[in-house]
């Protein structure tokens, strides 16, 4: 700030008249100060224009069933390398530029998934000079994978990176490995991070008051708009088709396949008969396998860079990373990390709910859906417009970066009239995460209003 109004006093000096003299009464004095507009600005710009980290690809498979689905057959690794080699090839870019990958996966073991997810690079044309690594958050690990690589962009460890997000929950169930440590029955909320996920799903419900039908009738809403937008092609300029083979389980017969299409969706999905399936996880509950996310396999993979470099490259800027959080949250209830987390991330963007024109809210439960939906009043229209994770499916280490190639598509789809979107989700053993982008071509290195009838700056001059 002292550099900029030092810039100012050395400009007014030229613009001063140089014909008043310093005792002459009528001379007009210009004067250096800073801008007072403080947090009425529409989002603070801590670097300059040119030092934005921006998504230029952001590409997926399909998400397919575990155990069931297109994936079944397929390892982690060749899940994985078809999105990765995509980010490079559809942008032109030379793969020995990126300066780290980082994967989100949570179920893989440790070494083992970082092993693959080397692997994967090597499959996908990248040279042995780029570094890979995994970074586990549970659900939200994709995103976080994202938000690593923003964050190291803007501290200028590299300029190019790619966050991605695997899971091959058909290869690694959910399951505990070992002992419990018995010193957890001192600490409740330690002993509540062991709950399953589907009590924690009960308890939101009960303590909420989210009725069964407000569930099912999520469910078949999410269905629904799968289905359509798979019917229109909406997800086309997201999903990369994968060439793998499907292993038929009685005969041992291969046959080679490409999967290219969710396979979880059930167009003719209702509430009637989602209201005959029984609670999973309490006697009398509510959480079904019907108003649950589907358990998935699948891989996406998000390229980031500067802006100024991805200027001299000449390359299309679909979205610019904004801001991002991890919050805590009761692990008993950890569906609740949405509402918690995603007002933060809008304030740290310098933004209002309000202002934000698509949501991506994983759908973990339709309990903990609706309970974050209802509790931060967001309009319905807004949130999961092309289907979620009930439908679309969810493979834990995958769904961040699947959910950024569906909402900045989406945005670009829907042109100037969607400036700012949001991705979140709750995740196991009670944190929420959330990250706020805009569209890539809303903005230039001049405007900074929001939308309305004025380009004003701040939003207290409307």
């Amino acid at each position: 700030m002292d550099k900029a109004i030092n810039r100012q006093k050395v400009l007014l000096q030229h613009l001063n008249p140089s014909s008043f003299s310093s005792n002459d009464s009528s001379s007009t004095s210009l004067n250096a100060s800073a801008c007072l507009a403080g947090d009425s600005a529409a989002y603070h710009r801590t670097a300059a224009f040119g030092d934005d980290v921006v998504i230029v690809a952001a590409y997926r498979t399909a998400l397919c069933k575990a155990k069931r689905g297109g994936f079944k057959d397929t390892h982690a690794d060749d899940i994985l390398a078809p999105v990765l080699k995509a980010v490079i090839e559809k942008t032109n870019l030379n793969p020995s530029e990126v300066g780290d990958i980082v994967v989100g996966s949570v179920l893989g073991a440790g070494s083992q998934r970082a092993s693959e997810c080397r692997m994967a690079a090597f499959y996908a044309g990248f040279p042995e000079t780029v570094p890979v690594r995994t970074v586990n958050r549970q659900c939200s690990s994709g995103l976080q994978a994202v938000a690593d690589v923003a964050a190291a962009i803007r501290a200028g460890f590299y300029d190019i990176g790619i966050g991605a997000g695997l899971e091959s929950m058909t290869t690694n169930p959910m399951a505990w490995d070992g002992s419990v440590n018995p010193r957890v029955k001192m600490f409740e909320q330690a002993q509540n991070c062991l709950l399953p996920m589907g009590i924690t799903s009960e308890n939101v419900a009960s303590r909420f008051g989210v009725s069964r039908k407000e569930q099912d009738e999520a469910a078949v809403e999410s269905h629904r708009r799968a289905a359509a937008a798979t019917a229109a092609g909406r997800f086309k300029d997201e999903i990369i088709p994968v060439s793998t083979k499907i292993v038929d389980p009685k005969t041992g017969e291969e046959k080679s396949v490409t999967i290219s299409v969710d396979d979880g969706i059930r167009p003719n999905a209702s509430v009637s008969d989602l209201g005959k399936l029984k609670a999973v996880f309490k006697k009398d509950g509510t959480t079904t396998a019907g108003n649950s996310s589907q358990v998935s396999d699948g891989a996406g993979a998000v390229l980031l860079m500067k802006r100024s470099i991805a200027m001299q490259k000449g390359l299309p800027i679909l979205g610019v990373f904004r801001s991002f959080v991890a919050v805590g949250v009761d692990p008993a209830i950890m569906g609740v990390g949405p509402a918690a987390a995603i007002p933060v991330a809008v304030k740290a963007a310098g933004l209002e709910l309000d202002d934000i024109d698509l949501f991506e809210i994983n759908e973990a439960f339709a309990s903990q859906f609706v309970y974050c939906r209802n509790k931060l009043g967001l309009d319905s229209q807004k949130i999961n417009v092309n289907g979620g994770a009930m439908a679309i499916g969810h493979p834990l280490g995958a769904t961040g970066a699947r959910c950024v190639a569906t909402l900045l598509h989406e945005m670009k789809k829907r042109g100037k009239d969607c400036r700012y979107g949001v991705i979140s989700m709750c995740i196991g053993t009670g944190m929420g995460a959330a990250a706020v982008f805009e569209r890539g071509d809303s903005v230039d290195e001049l405007c900074n209003a929001r939308k309305g009838d004025n380009l004003f700056l701040s939003k207290d001059a409307r």
